[in-house]
């Protein structure tokens, strides 16, 4: 009788760890499911930059080679509108994350008044359509008779990047320890110092985190690109241009190199962040 009741107890106790078994197993599916789905076009775009097409239409696949990546940068009006992008992009992840930085730091460390206001513009910054941004900034520059082309691509790419950057470093602000900073007064540091010796490293990945969103929303930017581009042609708005005569294989290139490039950034900023064992 003792047995019977031992072996019940322990189905009773066995199943629902199956159940929660189960499913995590059908969680983890899913989630493997997802990310195939997100990786999809990703991949799609990797395998037709070894599509041996003998034209523009790469669109079905004709056979592997690696011709493409030795003639990369064949078509030069491509290869100029992707210097034009990766320009673009780098002054807007160096404005945008000096701005961005000051901006978020304030925000997180004091209260003053009107910062509910900044919060507000921007969030709504963020959240507004690219769209009304690309449509209001053109009517900005056309009333204040600035000429359209890669300076006024990068204002505005500064201009709604700002407000990303901000977002992350005041994240990071919130949590600092204050106590860091009020040890390194005691031992005599002004402000100036303290902030760059003590609370800008702490801060720094936040900043870089801040400065790479920035960077890969400008490069990925079309449509507020294509508001205020005038004749100057980005890499997305010749992709764009280029999709009504068929797109060259040059393109499915230049974006995987751009995704390896992502790839490996995010790869070595996860082992640097990886802390490290103390020395035997």
């Amino acid at each position: 009788m003792t047995q019977v009741l031992e072996e019940e107890e322990t189905a009773v106790v066995a199943a629902p760890r199956r159940s929660r078994l189960t499913g995590g197993r059908a969680l983890h599916i899913y989630t493997w499911i997802v990310i195939g789905w997100l990786t999809l076009p990703v991949l799609v775009m990797i395998l037709f930059g070894f599509n041996d097409t003998p034209g523009r239409y790469n669109q079905t696949w004709e056979g592997f080679t690696l011709k493409w990546y030795g003639q990369v940068f064949a078509l030069d009006e491509l290869t100029k509108a992707l210097v034009i992008s990766l320009l673009v992009a780098v002054a807007t992840a160096v404005v945008a994350g000096a701005l961005g930085t000051g901006i978020g730091y304030a925000l997180g460390r004091y209260r003053f008044r009107g910062s509910g206001t900044v919060n507000l513009i921007m969030f709504a910054t963020m959240s507004s359509p690219e769209l009304v941004m690309g449509a209001s900034l053109l009517t900005l520059f056309v009333s204040l008779g600035v000429g359209l082309g890669a300076v006024t691509i990068t204002i505005a790419h500064i201009m709604f990047s700002i407000s990303f950057v901000a977002v992350v470093v005041r994240a990071r602000v919130l949590t600092l320890d204050r106590s860091v900073e009020e040890a390194a007064a005691d031992l005599g540091a002004n402000a100036w110092t303290t902030f760059w010796r003590i609370t800008f490293p702490i801060i720094m990945p936040a900043v870089m985190s801040g400065m790479l969103l920035a960077f890969a929303l400008s490069i990925d930017d079309f449509v507020v690109s294509n508001f205020t581009a005038g004749t100057t042609t980005t890499f997305p708005l010749w992709i764009w241009g280029a999709t009504r005569v068929g797109l060259p294989p040059q393109v499915n290139v230049m974006g995987t190199l751009i995704f390896l490039g992502g790839v490996l950034i995010a790869v070595v900023t996860s082992i640097r962040s990886r802390p490290r064992r103390p020395a035997a």
